[in-house]
């Protein structure tokens, strides 16, 4: 946040005009920082919850791949996660970012044999409800993840397997609390 474009430029290996031909601020940047993020992550979901393999295959890969993402990309649980610094501008630019990323979440859930048992109905809205559930509890780890740098990858995986995927494994089975 406190890092002018010639420092951010300097430390790319770049000069400040090259980067002000790409991005005409530091928020430009900020928020296409934000989307190749979000677009590597969809992209991640997308790759290892496709196919034929049973669903016992594909959300372990998933997570595991998730795990990964994050242990390569040190900076993202703070800047795509968790950013805190209070500037409107950068606030409004997350909401966007995130909104977007939840909706595209939720379609990719939608996809899930089952899936319409989460919330209840089998439309967009409710594919998104469920996947907010899940990118919150992944988004919180990631943070708590990066504030604990020697917990080991594969304890990570296990502990979004057994918080995430058996609670949707049952539901996915029909089972369900209803109101009432």
């Amino acid at each position: 946040h406190g890092a002018s474009m010639e420092e951010i430029a300097r430390r790319s290996g770049v000069t400040p005009p090259v980067l002000y031909d790409h991005f005409a601020s530091k928020l430009a940047l900020h928020k296409r920082l934000l989307e190749r993020t979000r677009d590597e992550l969809l992209a991640m979901w997308r790759e290892h919850l496709a196919g034929d393999h049973p669903a016992e295959e594909r959300i372990p890969r998933a997570l595991d791949a998730w795990a990964r993402y994050v242990q390569t990309h040190p900076y993202a649980p703070r800047m795509f996660f968790h950013e805190t610094t209070g500037d409107p501008e950068i606030a409004a630019i997350h909401r966007e970012v995130a909104d977007e990323a939840s909706a595209a979440l939720g379609a990719i859930l939608g996809q899930e044999p089952g899936a319409e048992h989460i919330a209840g109905a089998a439309d967009p809205l409710a594919f998104e409800m469920a996947s907010e559930v899940i990118r919150g509890g992944l988004t919180a780890l990631a943070i708590w993840w990066s504030d604990h740098p020697d917990v080991p990858r594969e304890q990570i995986v296990a502990t979004a397997i057994n918080a995430v995927w058996i609670g949707f494994e049952r539901v996915r089975r029909g089972e369900a609390w209803t109101p009432g």
